[in-house]
This record gives structure tokens, C-alpha cells and sequence, in this order.
């Protein structure tokens, strides 16, 4: 009795082409999740970077440089991951542009995305921070999207298995790519038995950890990037799991596929992230033409000319944003006055602490004589004068 044998006949089944042409031009599934994914991450971004003060349409001006990064970022992490494939022998090295024939590393696209996001966070004047947690649900949405481009590619599978969900694999045409062989009779040709279909495991746990971001950032008001940490340490421990069941082919280490090793580092290094950084959240205010805030409105929605709001939040690019606090915004939104900046003698310009009267040079309350000293107290000119003279001796006594 062989494992084909006890395979059910309840299976999830594969599509045989992952290719469609329109004209010359090749429509690839692949592509086409990837972009579905692309567009909810910016959806989700673009909501929570509003929620927290940044003008309408940031996002776009973030897209325009973390996803070009991103996609380099993920292939030059294939490409070094599997040299072989084209600098080995009969490799070809020219192969390693051909991103249309697949091979992009996550690792590379969040990496990559990362200084994209962070480029295009200081020419808006945004902290980075405020946009690594707002994309944070919507990185595992987008990934969750792409793994539906393997399903297409009958790819990424897990071993054989007999539980009522294993996938069908169909035998890919290496001559065709994004199709599959036929028999004879036109049929496309199944792998013999049933597979784990790790494409939907890691799309579910993506999901999941979508969840877990929106509530433990509503309920614990994540700032300083740590709800962008939390999505990695959820991703990294899914992944390590999922990535032990694939039968790809890999480079190993220790016996050991290399993404297994680098899901655990990158989990440790969030982790660490996530016990050491503290901080509230993180809101804006937008300075120069943008500074006034929509006012609140009790009217009927029909009342609302929502159309002429936005495209006014839209002419008016901010110059630039100010961090504050939630309850200064929240009261900056509700009444459009600008919290007041913070005082200048409230900081020090070394040390970054307030400056108290003693380092100041000026004399407090404890200083002042007590009655019955040998110093005057009755405010005559020699007493001020010998006041004076104290004074402008105490700096020499600091320098020595």
C-alpha cells in the first residue's frame, strides 16, 4: 500500500496556468497578486498614517520608492542565497535580472523596502517610525496576497500527506513556463499523491497575524516602531514553522534551511526591539499651508461637501510635521489651535536636561541670607553691590 493509496478524493486543486496572453503581452497570476498585495498595503498605510496626522496621499509618495527598493531587495537576496542558479556551472549571470521568471526573498523585498520607506520618510518630514508602524498590519496583508502567485505556479508546496486538505501539483511545462504538461487525451498531468499546501498556511497565519497587530496596537498604543516589530516576530515564528515543511529546494545550513536560520535571527532581533524601545505613540502636525486642521462637524453627511475637503487636504502639501502627543492632537483636531513649542530654557543644550536656577547662576530661595548673617539684608546699594561682586565670582569658582 503506497501514500498515493490512501490519498482521499477530497483535495484542494491547482490551476494549470498561471499565464494568460494578451497580445504579445504575458498577464502572469504572480504579478497580479503581487500587485493585489501591493495595493492593500497602501489602503491600510494610508488609513493609519491619516489617523495619526499625515496629510492624504503620503503614501503614494512612500510607494513611488519602497516598492521599486523592495523588489530589488528581494531578488538581490535570492540572487545571493542561490548563486548557483546563475553563477555555477551552466549558470548564467544575465538571468539574475529576469525577475519575470520568479525568485524573490521577503526578506530582501522588507529589507529593501525599509530604506525605500526611510528615503521617502525624510524628504516628507515624516519619523520613520511613524510609518514603520502603520504599515505593520499591512505588510502580512500584502504577503498574504502573494502566496495565492505560488498557488498559481504550483509551487512552494510541502511534503506528501493524506489529510483531506492536500493540495494537487500539476507537472509545470519546463519548455512552457506558467503552464502545465498535458497528456495526450489534453488533460493536464498531476503529481502522483497529495501535498501540504504551505501557500495557504502561511496566507492564513499572515491573517492572523494581521489581527494580532490591530489589537495589541489598539489596546497597548504601540509607538516607536513596535507594532512594525510585533508583525515581524509574528511573521518570523510562522514562517519558521511553514519553511521546516517545504521540500523545495534550499541551501542548508547545519542541515538546516537557511530561511529556518534566518526567520530565528530576524525573530530575536525584533524581539530585542520590542522588550528594549519604549515610547508612546507618535502623532503629527502638519506645518505651513496644511497647519489647519478639517473642523469638526455635527451636521447630516449629505450636508458635507466631502469632495471639496479633499481635494483642499490635497492642494495643501505640508511643509512638514511637528510630533506630538495623542492628547495634544486629539485637541489640535478638535479646536485647530497648535499646542504651544516647548519652552527654550526647558531643555539644555549639552546634557538634554532642565536647567535648574543654581546651574543657571541664579540664586534660590535656599541661597538667600538669613537674618541675623554679617551681610546687609535691608536692600541698601552695598548690599546689592556685595551681591553682585558673589555673582560674578561664581563662574571663575566652576572653572577651576
Amino acid at each position: 500500500m503506497t501514500l498515493a493509496s490512501l490519498s482521499p478524493q477530497a483535495a484542494l486543486p491547482s490551476p494549470s496556468t498561471a499565464v494568460w496572453q494578451l497580445g504579445p503581452v504575458p498577464i502572469r497570476a504572480y504579478a497580479l497578486c503581487i500587485i493585489v498585495g501591493i495595493v492593500l498595503a497602501c489602503w491600510v498605510t494610508e488609513r493609519r498614517l491619516r489617523q495619526r496626522g499625515v496629510a492624504p496621499g503620503a503614501v503614494l509618495d512612500i510607494a513611488v520608492w519602497a516598492v521599486p527598493t523592495g523588489i530589488i531587495g528581494a531578488r538581490i537576496y535570492h540572487v545571493i542565497t542561490s548563486p548557483e542558479k546563475y553563477f555555477g556551472a551552466g549558470g548564467d549571470p544575465m538571468k539574475a535580472f529576469a525577475i519575470w521568471e520568479g525568485g524573490l526573498g521577503i526578506w530582501g523585498a522588507v529589507a529593501g523596502g525599509a530604506i525605500g520607506a526611510w528615503i521617502a520618510a525624510r524628504q516628507l518630514g515624516i519619523p520613520f517610525s511613524v510609518v514603520a508602524d502603520a504599515v505593520a498590519p499591512g505588510l502580512p496583508l500584502a504577503q498574504a496576497a502573494g502566496r495565492f502567485g505560488n498557488w498559481f505556479n504550483n509551487e512552494l508546496f510541502g511534503s506528501r500527506t493524506t489529510l483531506p486538505w492536500g493540495l494537487q501539483i500539476h507537472r509545470m511545462d519546463p519548455d512552457n513556463p506558467g503552464h502545465a504538461l498535458r497528456d495526450d487525451a489534453g488533460q493536464p498531468i498531476l503529481e502522483p499523491g497529495l501535498y501540504q499546501p504551505t501557500f495557504l498556511y502561511e496566507a492564513l497565519w499572515n491573517i492572523g497575524v494581521v489581527a494580532l497587530v490591530l489589537i495589541l496596537d489598539r489596546r497597548l498604543r504601540l509607538g516607536k516602531g513596535r507594532a512594525f516589530a510585533l508583525y515581524v516576530m509574528g511573521y518570523t515564528v510562522g514562517r519558521f514553522w511553514i519553511e521546516l515543511m517545504r521540500t523545495d529546494e534550499a541551501n542548508l545550513i547545519f542541515g538546516v534551511r537557511l530561511n529556518v536560520w534566518t526567520a530565528a535571527l530576524v525573530f530575536l532581533g525584533a524581539l530585542i526591539y520590542f522588550v528594549r524601545v519604549r515610547g508612546p505613540r507618535e502623532y503629527l502636525i502638519p506645518l505651513g499651508a496644511a497647519a489647519t486642521p478639517t473642523p469638526p462637524t455635527t451636521s447630516d453627511l449629505s450636508q458635507v461637501d466631502l469632495s471639496e475637503r479633499e481635494v483642499g487636504a490635497l492642494a495643501a502639501a505640508p511643509e512638514g510635521y511637528r510630533v506630538v502627543s495623542e492628547e495634544q492632537y486629539q485637541a489640535w483636531r478638535d479646536t485647530g489651535v497648535v499646542p504651544p513649542e516647548p519652552a527654550d530654557d526647558e531643555a539644555s543644550p549639552v546634557g538634554g536636561e532642565p536647567l535648574d536656577e543654581a546651574s543657571a547662576g541664579v540664586p534660590s530661595a535656599d541661597d538667600a541670607p538669613e537674618p541675623g548673617d554679617d551681610q546687609p539684608t535691608d536692600g541698601t546699594p552695598e548690599s546689592r553691590d556685595d551681591r553682585a561682586d558673589a555673582a560674578a565670582a561664581r563662574p571663575a569658582d566652576r572653572d577651576s
